[in-house]
């Protein structure tokens, strides 16, 4: 058997839900909590997590995930989380089943409007690396705030196959 990255995005999408679901037993300010810019708080980086991911499936096979026709939830209160964590669901096996495609380049206009060619297998792999960075980045925050931070040692891939097997 060769080695994929279909197990790292197992991994990502299990650190995913565990994260929603330690939020969710925060209260409302917490999703506020912020390291330093405050433009950059717990419930916007829990959003950009999501739609980003939504993005990276969306350059990989051309068409936004179907999570109920609904733009991905922004977060306001604790409540939001349940249909975000619904989302991050869809949109995350959707990126698992993104791995069982052939790995060929694909081309698209990034941000700045220049053409790019992407891996998909490199595409995957910023999905995974930026939804582990941002998860870091919401502890941090709930930490600065003196909130429960997720604890990312639970999140490692140590404990996804201790859990898994």
């Amino acid at each position: 058997m060769s080695i994929a990255i279909d197990r790292l995005l197992a991994h990502m999408k299990w650190a995913n839900r565990l994260t929603i679901e330690h939020l969710q037993s925060l209260s409302d300010e917490a999703l506020k909590s912020f390291a330093i810019n405050s433009d950059w708080f717990v419930g916007e980086i829990m959003h950009h997590i999501v739609d980003s991911a939504d993005y990276y499936a969306y350059r990989i096979t051309g068409k936004r995930c179907d999570v109920s026709g609904e733009k991905i939830q922004e977060l306001e209160s604790i409540k939001d989380l349940e249909f975000l964590k619904t989302q991050a669901e869809v949109i995350d096996s959707a990126l698992q089943e993104c791995a069982k495609l052939d790995d060929i380049q694909m081309e698209f206009e990034n941000y700045a409007g220049k053409l790019v060619k992407r891996w998909r297998s490199t595409i995957l792999s910023q999905a995974i690396h930026h939804a582990t960075e941002h998860r870091a980045q919401i502890a941090s925050a709930l930490e600065a705030k003196g909130f429960t931070p997720v604890d990312l040692d639970e999140l490692d891939l140590w404990a996804f196959e201790i859990e898994k097997n």
